[in-house]
């Protein structure tokens, strides 16, 4: 075989070789026309990444649904630095919201959550930060 013959494997080589000089403008620039609106990223580093994975995965493929099966149970829960039994307490629009946090999840109005960020959209309709809503970044929590 020709080193030089062009194959997908050779050609998604240049185009990450490629996308490795280009600024963040220029990023932007390519995943508007691949993929329509592109990320509002502000890492160059960021979208490079995304983008290449987004290139490898056309000519190799995504994952399967087994393999995303397995990731996702085998994902290990992050600790939040709270102890279980904590509660967060978190006044909104005049309400007054209380989650209960559990080992490895958190109690809001009688149903079980997985991050305080899903409770934080459950509670205003809008994607938020779970720990910035309720108070918790750059907070120090003692162990």
């Amino acid at each position: 075989m020709d080193p030089k013959e062009t194959t997908p494997s050779n050609a998604l080589e240049a185009e990450i070789r490629l996308i490795e000089t280009m600024s963040l403008q220029e990023l932007r620039t390519v995943w508007k026309a691949r993929w329509g609106l592109a990320p509002r990223f502000r890492s160059a580093d960021l979208l490079r990444r995304l983008i290449a994975w987004r290139l490898q995965t056309e000519v190799f493929g995504d994952l399967d649904d087994d393999t995303r099966m397995r990731l996702r149970r085998s994902a290990i829960p992050q600790p939040t630095g709270l102890p279980p039994g904590s509660r967060l307490t978190r006044e909104y629009q005049g309400k007054l919201h209380q989650v209960d946090v559990g080992e490895h999840t958190f109690n809001y109005q009688g149903a079980t959550y997985r991050s305080l960020s899903a409770i934080a959209r459950k509670i205003t309709g809008t994607r938020w930060n779970g720990p910035r809503f309720f108070g918790l970044r750059d907070v120090a929590v003692a162990s």
